[in-house]
């Protein structure tokens, strides 16, 4: 199957919740995900350097990525318009892109549990470099998909 039509299925079964801007977060079952959007895939390769958390700008160390910038604090409004759900409504927390093009991932409580690079790869990685899953951007929406450990991160 390709990998669009399962994200598409994917995305058919963990609607978007009440608002459009929200996303639905769904735990994949890596095995069954197609190889363009696994970390085997090269452009996917937690080594890749584009992918480090190390790099400037996926750094934790860059304040664009800190919790504490207004524009990924809990308290700041626009971040209620980009949440993070469960198929049932529930909100984990909530997604920010900071001004280099990295999507960050934050929980309720503004801790960074993920990031996908500006450029070059779907992916998403945890704060230590680690894959964890993949976004997909079809049907003006977006939903990530991610491995169990990688939610659990949210706390939930």
């Amino acid at each position: 199957m390709r990998a669009a039509t399962l994200l598409t299925c994917l995305f058919l079964i963990a609607p978007p919740g009440p608002a459009m801007a929200d996303v639905p977060l769904i735990i994949l079952d890596r095995t069954q995900l197609p190889f363009d959007l696994g970390p085997g895939h090269p452009a996917n390769n937690p080594a890749k350097a584009a992918n480090s958390p190390n790099a400037a700008w996926n750094s934790s160390g860059n304040t664009a990525n800190s919790g504490a910038a207004w524009e990924n604090r809990p308290t700041n409004p626009a971040n209620e318009k980009r949440l993070i759900i469960t198929a049932d409504g529930g909100v984990l927390g909530y997604y920010a892109t900071n001004a280099g093009g990295v999507l960050n991932l934050f929980d309720i409580n503004g801790n960074r549990i993920a990031y996908r690079p500006a450029r070059g790869t779907r992916s998403l990685f945890t704060t230590k470099g680690s894959w964890c899953g993949t976004v997909d951007g079809n049907r003006g929406g977006m939903v990530l998909a991610v491995t169990r450990s990688c939610a659990q991160a949210f706390g939930r």
